[in-house]
């Protein structure tokens, strides 16, 4: 289906209002607030300038374009993506996640998702109690986040594992652990940051430590430290365990507290230049990378139909081991806590 053009001129009657009214007041087959979406996303020109600012008071005269995109399907279809897929029975499916994958669909992302790949391995048994869109997700990781994630696949264990997930361990077993490799190294060996995060007041696509926002909570634990060329400590990997679950919240509290991810563009853009302070085989590594340091590496829950606790753990994948070796390649041989923490992929314990 094509995208459908319309050209709207502003009339006297019109001018000084906002561009989001004069065309949801010309353009009756669209609600304002599917306008006003469009416009933000760039789907609106006046005089041939894209305007994505809502807000903005137009002039009699102006001509404005709207190009209206083909409507999307209303429910993920299958897509024979591969998986790996680390644990599975008939309640519920435990994936090591690659970098690169979407988990569910949204604007930008309607095909292509991890929801995708699960309808089309997993069928009708898919648990829809999330929404279409969402089917089965209980919890998300980034795009560029690798690592664990459970998804149900009924209807009663998304019920389980949602209530374990809302709890986030501090009355019940769930347990998330994360792998990050930091600029910088904490003046400590472990710590508790607690700070509360909502949405970024001038940037959409971000997330921020705000006063107000909701109550966020990361715990850590330094697991290694590392020097630079010059040896100053530069750099350190830092386990850490969520309290809450907020979107990015490991991401904007190490940068909140001085210690943003190595590779993130979105919070650690600042911290660039300490590249240079970096080895040969880190700075080569880290400029292939192209994503945020960030594993998922530990995952426990209760079964949800009562047969005990799975814990799964997984080893580091590729890009973050050539990081992490290139990073110790100037401290010798690597602590025997930290080779502990990423020991073997996806051991599963139950008890």
């Amino acid at each position: 289906m094509d995208v459908n053009i319309q050209k709207v001129v502003v009339e006297e009657t019109d001018a000084g209002e906002r561009l989001d009214r004069v065309l949801a007041a010309r353009v009756g087959t669209l609600s304002r607030s599917r306008l006003k979406a469009l416009i933000i996303t760039g789907h609106v020109a006046i005089n041939g300038r894209t305007i994505r600012d809502p807000g903005i008071h137009v002039n009699a005269g102006t001509e404005i374009t709207l190009e209206v995109p083909p409507p999307e399907p209303a429910e993920p279809g299958p897509e024979p993506i591969p998986l790996a897929i680390v644990y599975e029975d008939d309640a519920l499916i435990v994936i090591d996640k690659p970098r690169g994958l979407v988990v569910h669909p949204a604007a930008g992302h309607w095909t292509g998702t991890l929801v995708n790949a699960l309808v089309a391995h997993c069928g009708a048994s898919l648990s829809g109690i999330g929404g279409v869109a969402r089917p089965g997700i209980v919890h998300r990781l980034d795009k560029d986040t690798t690592g664990l994630m459970v998804v149900a696949k009924t209807d009663r264990a998304h019920r389980s594992l949602a209530a374990q997930f809302a709890d986030h361990g501090r009355s019940g077993p769930l347990q998330r652990g994360y792998m990050a490799f930091v600029w910088g190294v904490p003046d400590r060996p472990k710590g508790s940051i607690d700070k509360p995060i909502e949405r970024h007041p001038h940037a959409r696509d971000k997330m921020a430590v705000r006063s107000g926002g909701r109550e966020a909570v990361t715990h850590w634990s330094l697991r290694e430290a590392y020097a630079g060329a010059a040896g100053d400590k530069v750099a350190s990997l830092i386990e850490c365990r969520l309290e809450t679950g907020r979107t990015h919240q490991i991401r904007v509290h190490l940068a909140a507290v001085g210690h943003p991810l190595l590779g993130d563009d979105v919070y650690g853009a600042g911290f660039k230049t300490k590249a240079t302070h970096l080895g040969i085989p880190a700075r080569e590594a880290l400029e292939d990378l192209g994503r945020q340091a960030l594993h998922a590496y530990l995952l426990g829950f209760d079964h949800p139909l009562g047969t005990g606790y799975l814990e799964f753990r997984s080893e580091l994948p590729a890009d973050l081991e050539r990081l992490r070796q290139g990073l110790r390649e100037a401290q010798g041989a690597p602590a025997p806590e930290a080779a502990r923490a990423t020991k073997k992929h996806s051991k599963v314990s139950k008890r």
